[in-house]
């Protein structure tokens, strides 16, 4: 199973019709081939990071299935609604992502997600993307889901639920790169996260974010939002 991460930098005064034509032209022409989704389409919330920035994932079943969309959208079926959501932005930057040998999320059942608008709560999810040493990225593979995994899943955090986690592709992206996709479960948690430093006791030998500077101290968080009727939430 592949996963399509596409970052979209929309032009301010296209953003309505972005996300319109994502809905009703988009979206439901990706499920023409039905080893392929689109799963969720989110927001970069507002006062944490550039402007007008929107974020899609698509998934895609396997190698053969990746070919036919990238031939889909050259030269056919889906070229002239891809030609039509550039008008609306200055650039898109995609990666594929594959999952983690610890990822919760592996696979996705293709026909249950919807491919018609179903309106549902927004909801609220980190993205981190991390960038271990060289030479350490096998390490940060395997002490990631021995350690942070295991300290978020049994340590009572209350803020993030860790949905997926992916690394990317060969030859399709940097090689060094790391994608945690965890939802925020408590929001209002963010006030203290904002607003303080974290507690030494977090940042303590054999804690994540101590241990973990043995492997990378260069990584991103993004807050990102689900449209109404992104596919999942």
């Amino acid at each position: 199973m592949f996963f399509v991460h596409e970052l979209h930098e929309v032009r301010g005064k296209c953003e309505e019709s972005f996300l319109d034509a994502v809905r009703s032209e988009w979206m439901p022409a990706l499920a023409q081939d039905a080893d392929t989704r689109l799963l969720y389409v989110l927001h970069h919330a507002h006062g944490t990071g550039p402007s007008y920035r929107l974020i899609t994932i698509t998934a895609v079943r396997d190698g053969a299935a990746w070919g036919r969309l990238a031939e889909r959208i050259d030269g056919g079926d889906l070229a002239a609604v891809s030609q039509r959501l550039d008008e609306f932005r200055h650039e898109v930057t995609a990666k594929v992502l594959v999952p983690l040998p610890w990822s919760p999320l592996q696979q996705v059942d293709l026909d249950t997600v919807p491919a018609t608008v179903i309106e549902h709560p927004l909801s609220l999810f980190m993205e981190d993307t991390v960038w271990p040493y060289e030479g350490d990225l096998e390490g940060y593979v395997e002490r990631s889901g021995t350690h942070y995994a295991r300290e978020i899943r049994e340590g009572g955090n209350r803020l993030l639920r860790i949905e997926a986690s992916f690394r990317t592709a060969f030859a399709a992206g940097r090689r060094r790169e790391i994608v945690l996709w965890q939802k925020v479960v408590e929001p209002r948690g963010l006030v203290p996260l904002l607003m303080r430093e974290v507690p030494l006791e977090y940042r303590k030998p054999g804690t994540w974010m101590h241990d973990a500077l043995e492997l990378r101290d260069r990584w991103e968080s993004r807050l990102l939002r689900t449209t109404a009727w992104s596919p999942w939430s």
